[in-house]
């Protein structure tokens, strides 16, 4: 099973990788499958469930999905147009597919929450299904919402996700890519070039993974700059990051413990533009957005080491951790919890890190175990199904938290007595143990204890 760091990183829009961008794939992909019957559908019905419906309004599900039905994608769609155009379809009544065939629409009948229905195969389920003039059948799809943008159909589901050229390096498990490196002489960073060059040329990977970090630059910089005080939806919740960027600004003299806070802004700015529905990098989820970007310009803005290469190296080590959890437990919080999500992205940053800093590839593996290890058995339970409470303020405490563990692993020569499979096996088990209103459903936890007003 080969996955690129590309699918892993990619450029998209919040609140939810899981339940905004997966949504409008599914969306976008069921109106193209249907072809030259497009133009025979007369009416569509869309069926969510599971986390999907629970915390899918909270989450743009339905607007994301509506975008996706009239041929938008995460990666090009305008995020300020979004919220208007399915208000749009919803007050008209209409709505035009792959942005060519214009029919009836009547969301309140043809866009169905299943609060108490879960799909045997996953809790982020949706149906899709279309119907010609007679009422008859033209295309049905079940598709299931994985995680991190990740779609897969119901015919597809235990098959692996793959790209069908081979690897030089192929891993599961994390021993698996600490014997490439002693074998092979190289780094993490070595082993997923040499693997991303089967798909496209070392110059290709270069420039997009430079892009990529460019792209999170520009999230940290618009959510410093914006002019919006308040986040949307029922919570009312205030933007910290602006303030928190003038306040550091201003500073005539910068002491080494506003280091941390220039940690959290980064965070803070990110996650903050993703509640918002803002462009940001699926890292590898949304609500763990911030966490890469944090730690990323933590090391070009605050270490010494920084260059090119390191930016390049950090997210190409990032994205062989990714890997691990991808194909050894998960990174959808509504299978898992938020270790998933905000556990996988910390341990994706200490380990990139600790490799930009001249750790050795035990040092790496170290860093990615220890902060896993602590954030095992981290609950999802976002207050009125919104990415923002606890989600944004946790990115700050994951971003911080990967710093940690680097140094800790730095600070010794790779030994440990827990391995990172073993965490990583321990999370997935952990997550099947999680009762499943503490996995993204708003039915536990913060979203129950938090009383609304």
């Amino acid at each position: 099973m080969s996955i690129s760091i590309f699918d892993l990183f990619t450029i998209g829009i919040g609140p939810s990788s899981s339940h905004t961008v997966g949504p409008m794939r599914a969306a976008y992909g069921f109106v193209k499958h249907l072809k030259d019957e497009l133009t025979h559908v007369n009416h569509i019905q869309i069926d969510l469930y599971g986390s999907l419906a629970l915390t899918g309004q909270g989450h743009g599900t339905d607007r994301a999905i509506l975008n996706g039905l009239e041929g938008n994608l995460p990666v090009n769609v305008d995020p300020d147009n979004i919220i208007p155009r399915a208000e749009q379809i919803i007050q008209q009544k209409r709505i035009c597919l792959a942005g060519s065939h214009d029919i009836a629409f009547d969301f309140e009948k043809d866009f169905l929450f299943h609060f108490d229905e879960v799909l045997e195969q996953h809790s982020n389920g949706m149906q899709f299904t279309a119907f010609d003039k007679a009422g008859k059948q033209v295309l049905r799809e079940e598709v299931f919402s994985i995680g991190g943008g990740f779609i897969v159909r119901s015919n597809e589901f235990n098959l692996p996700i793959t790209n069908e050229k081979t690897v030089p390096y192929p891993f599961t498990k994390a021993s698996e890519l600490l014997e490439h490196c002693r074998q092979q002489n190289m780094s993490i960073s070595d082993i997923m070039l040499a693997n991303e060059c089967v798909w496209q040329t070392q110059t290709s990977v270069r420039k997009k993974l430079l892009a990529i970090a460019k792209t999170m630059k520009q999230c940290i910089k618009h959510g410093c700059q914006t002019q919006e005080k308040i986040l949307p939806g029922k919570l009312h919740v205030k933007r910290r990051a602006p303030m928190l960027y003038k306040k550091l600004s201003a500073l005539k003299k910068q002491l080494p413990r506003d280091i941390l806070n220039w940690v959290n802004l980064y965070a803070l700015a990110v996650n903050e533009e993703n509640a918002a529905g803002g462009r940001v990098v699926t890292a590898p989820t949304n609500g763990a957005a911030g966490i890469i970007p944090a730690v990323l310009y933590y090391f070009i803005n605050f270490c010494q080491e920084a260059s090119e290469q390191g930016i390049i190296d950090f997210l190409l080590t990032a994205g062989a951790i990714a890997i691990l959890y991808k194909k050894g437990a998960s990174i959808s919080a509504a299978e898992v919890g938020c270790q998933g999500e905000v556990g996988v992205a910390c341990s994706m940053a200490a380990a990139a890190l600790t490799a930009v800093l001249g750790g050795t590839t035990a040092q790496v593996e170290n860093a990615a175990e220890i902060a896993m290890e602590h954030n095992l058995g981290l609950t999802c339970d976002p207050i009125a199904g919104l990415v923002q409470i606890p989600c944004i303020e946790r990115n700050t405490m994951g971003a911080v938290q990967a710093i940690n563990a680097a140094q800790l692993a730095l600070i010794e020569e790779g030994e440990h007595m827990v391995s990172l499979d073993k965490v990583i096996a321990t999370m997935l088990q952990t997550g099947r143990d999680m009762q499943s209103r503490y996995k993204e459903t708003s039915q536990g936890g913060l979203a129950v204890n938090h009383p609304e007003c």
